[in-house]
């Protein structure tokens, strides 16, 4: 059996550059895989799957940061940091899975490994799927923009009307009085005239020329007149100061509505292409089917590597894994072991020494 063994462990077996680099990324003990040579393959695909899930984790920040900051260098330095951050990630979680044990501590050691990757995955997956839909984004977002700009001038109106109302209602009662004056003047012009002609009415003599009635009729009119130019002329003031603050409250909105509508057409920030990668979800079952799918490809992507640790037989780089801690922890049990009879031994010799 050691004559085995020995063979086993001196067969020389070579790991090319690119096969050490994928497993590496696995997350798998070198020194143990040399070991292994039957377990080179599967912790390679494992490695090459979390390398090739780094670099969609890196894309899809780098195209986030983009639509965020619009600079590619500081999206490009983020989507390597966030690439990083992923491949770790995944390789911690594929590593930590043990195949050694009962298959139920198997599967709930795997669970909240399953729902983290899930969650990576749906991550990963939105600005990609915001970067493959774009066209169709950008046209949703103008619908937005337009429907938030409507919006926005609804709003305006209803501000004008609370705002310039009481102005409106005092320039409409002083109009109402001075159309009354005005019709008093016009009435007193019209009696006037039908005197003069000897047109025969309730108010008019009847008598054509221009006697006392008309006089009188004359004196009436130039009255209404009077009346008419004076509450002008005294009106006047306050509905230029009426049209001054009428006029100002529509200088504010609109320089505020300039300012907001300046904002509304910078509306194609990440959160706002998600609202609309959503509305065109809910507008059209043929992109929603999509979005889910690509979704659901990166979710499986992600989580597939832990399948495939959690569904792998055990493999003799898993025995060797096992021995090599189960080495350590006896070595560290010795050490402790050991440790605690020395001590117990120096306290035992320095009672006696004080005895003495």
């Amino acid at each position: 059996m050691k004559t085995n063994q020995q063979t086993i462990n001196q067969t020389n077996h070579k790991i090319n550059w690119f096969q050490k680099f994928l497993m590496v990324c696995s997350g798998g003990n070198i020194h143990i895989l040399r070991k292994t040579p039957s377990e080179w393959n599967k912790f390679s695909g494992i490695g090459g799957i979390v390398l090739f899930t780094a670099v969609f984790a890196t894309l899809s920040a780098g195209y986030a940061m983009y639509t965020v900051f619009d600079n590619i260098w500081t999206a490009t330095g983020f989507g390597i940091l966030w690439g990083l951050m992923i491949f770790n990630l995944d390789r911690y979680i594929v590593s930590s899975i043990k195949k050694t044990g009962t298959w139920w501590n198997q599967i709930l050691m795997a669970i909240p490994r399953l729902i983290l990757a899930t969650f990576l995955g749906i991550i990963i997956s939105k600005p990609l799927e915001l970067k493959i839909f774009e066209k169709e984004v950008n046209k949703q977002l103008n619908t937005i923009i337009q429907r938030n700009k409507k919006q926005l001038q609804g709003e305006m109106n209803g501000r004008i009307l609370q705002q310039s109302g009481p102005f409106e209602t005092e320039k409409q009662q002083i109009a109402g009085k001075t159309a009354q004056y005005q019709m008093a003047y016009d009435s007193a012009s019209v009696e006037l005239e039908k005197e003069i002609l000897g047109k025969q009415s309730v108010l008019t003599s009847g008598k054509e020329g221009f006697g006392p009635n008309a006089k009188r009729k004359q004196q009436l009119k130039e009255q209404r007149r009077q009346d008419l130019e004076n509450y002008q002329k005294q009106t006047a003031p306050r509905l230029e100061y009426l049209d001054k603050e009428i006029s100002k409250v529509y200088t504010n909105l609109e320089t505020e509505r300039k300012s907001t509508e300046t904002f509304e057409d910078k509306f194609n920030g990440f959160a706002a292409r998600l609202q609309a990668l959503d509305e065109l979800g809910k507008n059209s079952a043929i992109i929603g089917l999509a979005a889910a799918f690509i979704m659901g490809l990166f979710i499986c992507l992600e989580i597939s590597p832990v399948l495939v640790k959690l569904i792998s037989h055990v493999g003799p780089y898993d025995y060797l894994l096992e021995k090599t801690e189960h080495d350590f922890k006896l070595y560290s049990k010795e050490k402790i072991e050991k440790g605690k009879a020395l001590t117990d031994f120096r306290i035992e010799d320095f009672k006696d020494n004080l005895k003495k």
